[in-house]
């Protein structure tokens, strides 16, 4: 074959991409990113067995959040930026000192030349180089919770927020992850130890949004346009649409926010800005059609992009951070990591308007200082009977038919329950009409994928509450949608705090082998997901 991927939850046949991924990467560009994460085990090597001090290494740590970035699902196309970074890395890893150790993997000492023979090099070291199923599925999950990992871990950097143990764990699971001599119950205790550290990853980024842009409040949210030029910003970096809105300001330039930077408009901090409009569309996959409506430039600060199908939309989309497209500007910070935005400024200025989609408002805002205000309310509220149960329905959104299970299941589900939501799953109910319980809305919004976190808080927070020695004696059932590794890091973070009978969909998985997979069922009572009806029965039973 060709290329092998199967990190995201739309590859091929729920097995594995093997000619091209169903995301639009192309056969070389899968294997860039294996040779870039090889380089990283490489790196890795080194540090782990060189006992080198993490504070010692600043520039490499960051470079290594950014180079696992670049390679999740949806953010980065382009084949240039890979290489380069590749061989940066290789640079790097070349800068440090290999003297006292006695031994390495060949990830450590490899070397490449050109494209070609970075592509070669690729073919030997992918995904189906571990033969062993079981161990591959394992390396596997640790991988993609190691990018989730990594993406939060840089947003948080971005915020000026750092832990030197983050940066340590990612050397040794990387490390790790090329050690033949570990065996599946190890990897297994590094799987969980990864889910460890992804909780100390976001909290240290709701550390960094809100130290600097407030706890996020209850707010609603224009979904409709007005008439000026706008910018339409996209992916999670909130210092990104921080320095765009500066920059924009009093210069007759809106700015909308597109999918997972929706819950952007609950920081108080950005409600200053008298230009930054409202939402624009919905989730990332829907982009297709709503970036021809929405005419302005287009500014993706992350994933997810999705290939665009014409050379106009194509023109009018900008890169910057760890997000790239072949042909489209990528903006690049300076030393004091200050973006200049005035070309996306301009360009704005020489097109029209937004067309208008949608109209009216939707609300967000409940993450976990706004709920734990309220949560004498939730508390009475569960005591009268009022509520029988809270459904956690976080994670992503993505194309395949079988997601409209989630719109089904939040519009069936009995009146005395409140849905719990982050990230950009929550597209397919926000909108809909599901009215409150005692003035509490029933579909509550967290924010973005990494602010699952929230959730996690707020479930340990009523176990306190209710004086519960276990957070599954709640009446909190997770059905969550899973698409990309950040909702990996999300479900192990879970399973590290100690979370059961989470029901995973629309499919588990296809990095899982049979085995691994019945290790989680068994341990964990990680289940898929059935019919509406039958599913809605089984979580108001338990």
């Amino acid at each position: 074959m060709s290329m092998f991927c199967f990190q995201c939850q739309e590859t091929a046949r729920g097995t594995g991409c093997t000619i091209q991924g169903v995301c639009g990467k192309t056969e070389d560009i899968a294997k860039l990113q294996d040779l870039l994460i090889y380089t990283l085990k490489g790196i890795s090597d080194i540090v782990v067995k060189g006992k080198i001090d993490v504070h010692k290494i600043t520039e490499i740590n960051h470079q290594v959040l950014n180079s696992l970035f670049m390679t999740i699902t949806n953010a980065n196309f382009d084949g240039d930026a890979l290489e380069a970074q590749i061989n940066k890395m290789l640079g790097m890893r070349d800068s440090l000192d290999k003297s006292a150790i006695s031994q390495l993997h060949d990830a450590a000492v490899f070397t490449v030349g050109d494209r070609q023979s970075m592509l070669e090099k690729a073919a030997a070291i992918g995904v189906l180089a571990t033969e062993n199923e079981d161990v591959r599925s394992l390396r596997e999950m640790i991988t993609y919770g190691l990018k989730g990992m990594a993406a939060y871990t840089e947003h948080a950097l971005n915020l000026g927020k750092e832990n030197p143990d983050i940066y340590a764990f990612i050397y040794e699971a990387l490390a790790a992850i090329i050690n033949n001599s570990l065996s599946a119950d190890d990897l297994v205790a590094l799987t969980l130890k990864t889910g460890e550290y992804g909780v100390k990853a976001m909290a240290l980024l709701d550390e960094g949004n809100t130290s600097k842009y407030g706890n996020p409040e209850i707010t609603e949210v224009n979904i409709g346009v007005r008439k000026n030029p706008a910018i339409l910003i996209s992916g999670h970096d909130l210092t990104d649409l921080e320095q765009l809105l500066e920059q924009t300001k009093d210069t007759g330039v809106d700015v909308y926010t597109h999918s997972e930077m929706l819950p952007s408009h609950y920081y108080p901090a950005f409600k200053k800005y008298d230009n930054f409009v409202g939402n624009y569309g919905n989730a990332w996959w829907k982009q297709v059609g709503e970036f021809e409506t929405f005419h302005g430039p287009i500014l993706f600060t992350t994933n997810c992009i999705v290939p665009p199908r014409s050379e106009e939309v194509r023109e009018r989309i900008y890169t910057t951070g760890s997000a790239g497209y072949p042909g489209c500007k990528h903006i690049v910070p300076d030393a004091n990591g200050k973006k200049d935005f005035s070309e996306i400024i301009a360009h704005a200025k020489k097109l029209p308007a937004p067309e208008e989609i949608e109209s009216g408002s939707i609300v967000g805002g409940f993450a976990h200082n706004q709920v734990l205000a309220l949560a004498d309310k939730v508390v009475e509220a569960v005591k009268s009977g009022a509520v029988k149960k809270f459904f956690v329905m976080a994670g992503c959104d993505g194309r395949m038919k079988s997601r409209e299970y989630y719109t089904d299941f939040a519009g069936q589900l009995p009146d005395d329950t409140i849905i719990l939501t982050a990230g950009c799953a929550k597209y397919r109910y926000n909108k809909l009409k599901l009215g409150d319980i005692g003035g509490i809305p029933r579909v509550l919004d967290a924010g973005q994928c990494n602010d699952s976190y929230s959730l996690a808080v707020i479930a340990l927070k009523l176990k306190e509450v209710f004086g519960l020695e276990d957070i599954n004696q709640l009446p909190i059932a997770f059905n969550i949608a899973w698409y990309e590794q950040k909702a990996v890091i999300v479900l192990l973070a879970l399973l590290y705090l100690g979370v059961k009978n989470i029901h995973l969909g629309p499919t588990l998985p296809g990095f899982l082998s049979p085995n691994v997979a019945k290790v989680l069922v068994e341990t964990f009572g990680i289940a898929g997901i059935g019919s509406v009806e039958d599913d809605i029965e089984l979580f108001m039973a338990q």
